[in-house]
């Protein structure tokens, strides 16, 4: 909080959801933009109120009326777009009595918002550390063996952050590895090795995809050594064809095959017309490839959505013994299956085809586009268990 009283910076905000706070919003943008894009991560109550309609009341003195709906005495924080309109919401709240605050930058600032928690998980002697984004739900981990790590999905407004973070801990990354193509954010594994000595890592299925810059490719089975540790690649396709997880110990690197809420939708490479077939081939990767693993593996996904629930210690994952009893989506045949994905997507994410042209090389952003590009939600899950 600023000393003023009349902010409040995204950071804390994160801070206060991750601590089980309750926080009440009233979020100042259009309808339509508000719902495509929730302010979550925790426990929120959102009440929408148009900047426009704001305006209006302005207009006809009708503000105190407006106030009147949050005189509980409780904190309300007024969230916008770029946390311009929202003050000027949250300026006219306090002078009629509203304990009213607006958030830093808006949605903008809650974007660059990042966290990370250490696994508890046996991760062949590395210490495996998550970062969570909550304004998309993008996971990325960092891998620390020795003075040797590797970053797995980084996102590219981050890179530095992987590289200080590794150093911190008296480690040089090796690797910077992306797990698939991604469609709702722009890949940061160049900027991380531009920053650092790391080698790009993508699947071999990403050169059919037309990926146009160098990259180490691995393929099912291939092995990465970060200092004491090994990554083990695992094709599992069904979200895309080149989609690779890996395998660290007891713990699985997932990307966005498996989620503890749910699975990953099929149709972001394919389109529609061949989101069926494949949602039949991610039926056959989680059946006789994912779930014959042991129940302690323990599944850190790509994201996770507003619905989840955190593990003890604050980080997004669940064993797989845990996800079988959780997932009824896991247990259905394959006719069941393929229904509850196509029925289930949300919207697509935004401008996932310019970000997965960007990821792949074939299309060069500049840092600002780059960040708007992936503004919004990451919407990767079919509907969530």
């Amino acid at each position: 909080m600023s000393s003023d009283e009349t902010t409040l910076s995204p950071a804390t905000l994160a801070e206060t959801l991750r601590a089980g706070g309750r926080v009440r919003v009233l979020d100042a943008r259009n309808r339509d933009e508000a719902d495509r894009w929730p302010l979550g991560g925790g426990d929120v109550e959102t009440t929408h109120l148009s900047y426009m309609r704001f305006v209006q009341a302005q207009a006809r003195e009708e503000v105190g009326d407006l106030a009147d709906e949050f005189d509980d005495g409780e904190r309300v924080v007024v969230v916008c777009g770029r946390g311009e309109s929202s003050a000027t919401v949250a300026a006219a709240l306090r002078e009629h009595g509203v304990d009213a605050v607006n958030l830093e930058d808006g949605m903008r600032g809650w974007a660059r918002v990042y966290h990370s928690e250490e696994l508890d998980a046996d991760a062949d002697g590395a210490r495996v550390f998550q970062y969570q984004r909550p304004a998309s739900g993008c996971l990325a981990y960092l891998v620390v063996s020795g003075d040797e790590a590797a970053v797995v999905d980084p996102l590219r407004l981050f890179a530095d952050r992987y590289v200080e973070d590794a150093r911190d801990r008296g480690a040089t990354l090796r690797y910077a590895i992306d797990t698939h193509v991604h469609a709702d954010h722009v890949s940061g594994v160049r900027d991380v090795a531009e920053r650092s000595d790391a080698t790009v890592v993508v699947p071999e299925g990403a050169a059919d995809r037309g990926l146009a810059f160098d990259a180490e490719l691995v393929d099912d089975g291939d092995e990465l050594r970060v200092g004491d540790a090994t990554l083990e690649a695992m094709h599992v396709p069904g979200h895309t064809t080149e989609m690779t997880a890996y395998r660290v110990g007891d713990l699985l690197l997932g990307g966005d095959l498996l989620f503890t809420e749910g699975v990953a939708r099929p149709d972001l490479e394919r389109g529609d017309e061949g989101a069926e077939e494949m949602a039949r081939q991610l039926h056959r990767t989680l059946h006789e490839r994912v779930l014959t693993l042991p129940d302690e593996t323990v599944v850190a996904p790509g994201h996770y959505s507003d619905v989840a629930e955190p593990a003890e210690g604050g980080a997004y994952t669940a064993t797989l013994g845990e996800l079988r009893s959780r997932l009824e989506a896991l247990s259905t045949d394959e006719s069941a299956f393929v229904d509850y994905a196509l029925s289930g997507m949300p919207p697509r994410p935004n401008n996932f085809e310019e970000i997965i042209e960007a990821n792949l090389g074939r299309d060069a952003v500049d840092d600002e586009e780059a960040f708007e590009l992936e503004l919004g939600p990451n919407n990767c899950a079919a509907a969530a268990d």
